[in-house]
């Protein structure tokens, strides 16, 4: 099993989930579009304020507003950003209670200088919960695309499960369920490419499955 996601090793977690007619379809036409390492950022701070700015906004906005925040960021470091008045923050869309919660996870790994690097999944999913902001679906997207943990699913997301009802014609709690872990251990490629799907539009034909 893959530790960690690379470019690299996506072809391995493709072969595996091949076996599942949908995911096959996805990656036949748009597996060479998947790039894990997009939202990655080795500062793990800023990543979670990004990840906090996505909280419960459309992606396409989420873009937006991240995209103004690292121009707002730009050459400062985590201090001087915890200095920023919370006011210069708001002014690009981020709510007031955002800009908190960004705050919070500055304020933590300023105090902190916490490495997450040698942490393992649990000790991290401990110390990120400890953050006010910081809830269940921040650690599990942070897993993926910070941490790029190969074998992780959100429930919480309704992109993801949106995803699932559309492709697989399932609505039911427990079936959903039960059909994520057929693509273990590699959940978060299986979320990369149910992503996808709405994102561009290409849905698998539940009327002919070929």
């Amino acid at each position: 099993m893959i530790s960690r996601l690379n470019n690299s090793n996506l072809l391995i977690a493709f072969d595996y989930l091949k076996k599942d007619p949908v995911m096959s379809f996805f990656i036949s036409k748009f597996g060479n579009e998947i790039d894990v390492n997009e939202r990655n950022n080795s500062n793990h701070a800023i990543a979670l304020c990004n990840l906090i700015i996505e909280q419960q906004i459309s992606f396409k906005a989420a873009i937006t507003i991240k995209k103004k925040f690292l121009d707002l960021i730009s050459n400062k470091s985590n201090k001087q950003i915890l200095e920023l008045e919370n006011s210069k923050i708001q002014k690009i869309g981020v709510s007031f209670k955002k800009v908190e919660y960004m705050k919070n996870v500055l304020s933590f790994f300023t105090e902190t200088h916490l490495d997450l690097d040698n942490l393992d999944q649990n000790q991290i999913e401990k110390k990120l919960i400890e953050i006010k902001g910081i809830g269940k679906w921040t650690i599990e997207m942070f897993l993926m695309f910070v941490v790029l943990k190969p074998d992780i699913f959100s429930f919480g997301d309704l992109a993801l499960i949106n995803s699932i009802k559309k492709n697989y014609g399932i609505t039911d709690k427990n079936e959903i369920s039960k059909l994520t872990l057929v693509w273990s251990p590699y959940r978060t490629v299986a979320s990369l490419l149910l992503w996808f799907s709405i994102e561009k539009n290409i849905f698998y034909d539940l009327n002919n499955k070929s």
